[in-house]
């Protein structure tokens, strides 16, 4: 703290002497301290600027850095097939077409190839023999023979892919240069013990839109962002200001050491261009997946089976939880580990393996790290009451596979149904019903489900906002089954007694549970 404290002081006094500098700059010369003569104006144009020391901590160039590291950074060339449209907010993927061989003007023949794209990236090498990290998204669709990686001096080297991982959008690559018969290349190292604190420099090297070798520097201005996308699931981004552009994807981040500390992969901009926020994936996660892609060409990770949800604030009000963080359990995969290890739909799981987990990211993150086989120890809340449930963790699907298991079913082109002769009843803003077998046919309801049929939602309610619609059909109340309208109002009676502000329902639509907090009216 003591060096914190002096580091402080030093910055303030060098502060206060450019502060004088301006003031000398515009002809005001100050009188001594206790001094009688008064200030008088001097002219000092043309006067040298006066130098004073930086603060600790702050490089007064980084040339030394960009000599150190600049040769393990390289200049990645893919040639794909044309994209239909170019992805602008990840940096790298611009594309443009170029002439279709294969055919000369004229000629007939066979069909000509479909129209390419070039596109470049950046990477780094992480070993003398030529493996080198970068993102997947810059050779997802490369073409065989179609990667080309260009060294700081000169060198165009073929690489191959070893291993892809879409779930965190990195790559390896291994490059061999038949010429060099054993040669090292050039390569940095990951850094994943010292962590940067926010407002550390940062220095990013790479290929932004084709000018290879360019240095732009900055600091960490964040962790932990969340980029919205299936990428957020496995990496809590570094958010840096060092400007990066298009092409600047999978190059690396260093500290004033020298040492990777992310790889940049996405910028925020309304425009494609940089405006100050960019985002690297941390060295820890960097390094740890590169391992596995080399070894085994592919990253493993733990899987339980079930389909979560944010446990959130309005969820533990209704449940009398306080601040319980966590993931609500929403549904569970038929037959899969956690379903077999006795979880339940609208279990809160909390911690796993002892880790406290405040959302459904880190509950996914953490399951993840583990092997397949491995057991899991989970933390819940059942019905407001802790226990702990072990469950034999399974392989996560890929995520393109995971994507497709969760696609809606259609919901177009359903005819309203019929007016059945039930007895339909209000509640939390909603008309219930029971459900019938021409509302089954209707809103393509399984026949094992069994609840109570949501036939309106007044749109001012609170049910209306939070998007509830006829069809819908609700299952439980604060994970209490319910199969009429009376056992929903009693439901809610109870949660009123209790003073509770909200209640949980579980919905199922089109064949997918969800949970919805809904607020009572007083």
């Amino acid at each position: 703290m003591a060096a914190r404290k002096s580091g402080f002081f030093v910055g303030a006094v060098a502060g206060a002497g450019v502060a004088c500098a301006a003031l000398a700059g515009v002809g005001m010369r100050m009188a001594p301290a206790g001094a009688a003569e008064p200030a008088q104006v001097v002219r000092t144009s043309g006067a040298p600027a006066p130098m004073f020391a930086p603060p600790p901590g702050a490089p007064m160039s980084f040339a030394d850095i960009f000599e150190q590291v600049s040769p393990a950074v390289v200049q990645i060339d893919v040639t794909s097939k044309a994209a239909a449209a170019p992805r602008l907010r990840i940096p790298g993927l611009e594309g443009f077409d170029i002439v279709p061989r294969g055919q000369k003007p004229g000629e007939e023949g066979e069909e000509a190839p479909g129209p390419k794209q070039q596109s470049s990236g950046s990477g780094f090498f992480i070993s003398a023999d030529g493996y080198l990290v970068t993102n997947n998204h810059v050779v997802a669709d490369a073409d065989d023979d179609g990667i080309n990686v260009v060294l700081k001096d000169g060198r165009e080297l073929k690489a191959t892919i070893v291993g892809r991982d879409e779930g965190t959008d990195l790559a390896v690559l291994k490059v061999v240069d038949p010429k060099a018969k054993g040669a090292a290349f050039p390569y940095v190292n990951f850094e994943n013990q010292a962590k940067p604190r926010v407002g550390d420099w940062v220095i990013t090297i790479g290929n932004p839109f084709g000018l290879g070798g360019t240095a732009t520097a900055g600091i960490i201005s964040a962790y932990n962002r969340d980029l919205g996308d299936s990428s957020s699931t496995f990496v809590d981004y570094i958010q840096i200001d060092a400007p990066i552009n298009r092409g600047n994807s999978g190059g690396p981040s260093f500290d004033i050491y020298g040492r990777v500390i992310g790889v940049n992969t996405a910028i925020f901009s309304p425009t494609g261009g940089s405006v100050g926020i960019g985002f690297a994936i941390p060295a820890d996660v960097a390094e740890a997946t590169a391992k596995q892609l080399i070894s085994g060409g592919k990253v493993v990770r733990g899987y339980i089976g079930a389909q979560i949800q944010p446990f959130t604030k309005e969820m533990a009000d209704a449940q009398g939880l306080g601040d319980v963080k966590g993931a609500i359990v929403a549904d569970l995969v038929a037959g899969g580990p956690a379903q077999k290890g006795g979880l339940m739909p609208e279990d809160v799981i909390t911690a796993v393996n002892g880790v406290a987990i405040k959302n459904g990211s880190e509950l996914t993150r953490e399951v993840a790290k583990g092997r397949p086989g491995d057991t899991l120890k989970l933390s819940i809340l059942r019905g407001g009451k802790p226990r702990t449930i072990d469950i034999k963790s399974g392989v996560r699907p890929t995520e393109k596979e995971l994507a497709l298991s969760d696609d809606d079913s259609d919901e177009g082109g359903a005819e309203a149904p019929t007016k059945p002769q039930v007895q339909k009843s209000e509640a939390l803003g909603m008309s219930l019903a029971p459900i019938d077998d021409a509302a089954r046919r209707t809103y393509s309801i399984d026949p094992t489900v069994r609840g109570v049929l949501i036939d309106g939602v007044k749109v001012n309610s609170d049910a209306g906002e939070k998007g509830l619609r006829k069809g819908d059909v609700l299952t439980s109340v604060n994970g209490d089954p319910v199969t009429s309208a009376s056992q929903v109002n009693a439901a809610v009676e109870a949660a009123k007694k209790l003073q509770r502000p909200s209640v949980n329902l579980r919905i199922i639509r089109a064949g997918r549970p969800t949970i919805v907090p809904l607020k009572i009216a007083p």
